[in-house]
């Protein structure tokens, strides 16, 4: 049996069109990337980009045309999910921007520790298929979504 810890609350973001936004996922895994990728495309999200560890994920983000949301693993050759956070959110162009651990160390201790870090939001691997697209529309539509499946 699986526990599911789910909190939600309403963020002061703005919502966003899944066919207008701009995603970085932040992942070493590649079957992890694709099944995200996949999910995004599924969802309409037409643009996707790919970095496979947090060092240097600030100069990578500002190559693309924006950015609108990050999902974050914490887990991360070279510089972790905690210190690529703190690179965007010291950058005045990503400073407000959505991010969302997307990780395998999911555990109430490890989601408290990353809501008091700064991110807007927790989800746990390994993703489900039929709540992932649910979770990031409602991450879109300007909620801060929380939890462990």
């Amino acid at each position: 049996m699986t526990e599911v810890n789910e909190m939600t609350t309403k963020s002061s973001k703005p919502s966003l069109n899944p066919e207008e936004i701009y995603v970085l996922v932040v992942e070493d895994n590649v079957p992890n990337f694709v099944l995200v990728a996949r999910l995004l495309a599924f969802m309409g999200i037409q643009h996707c980009e790919w970095k496979t560890t947090g060092w240097g994920v600030v100069d990578f983000a500002n190559t693309m045309p924006r950015v609108d949301l990050i999902l974050m693993d914490l887990r991360l050759p070279h510089e972790d999910g905690y210190d690529a956070l703190q690179q965007v959110r010291a950058d005045p162009k990503l400073r407000e921007t959505r991010v969302i651990v997307v990780t395998a160390q999911a555990s109430s201790v490890e989601m408290e520790k990353a809501k008091q870090a700064g991110f807007d939001g927790f989800l746990s691997k390994p993703l489900d298929p039929d709540r992932f697209p649910e979770q990031i529309r409602r991450v879109l539509g300007g909620e801060s979504v929380w939890e462990l499946s």
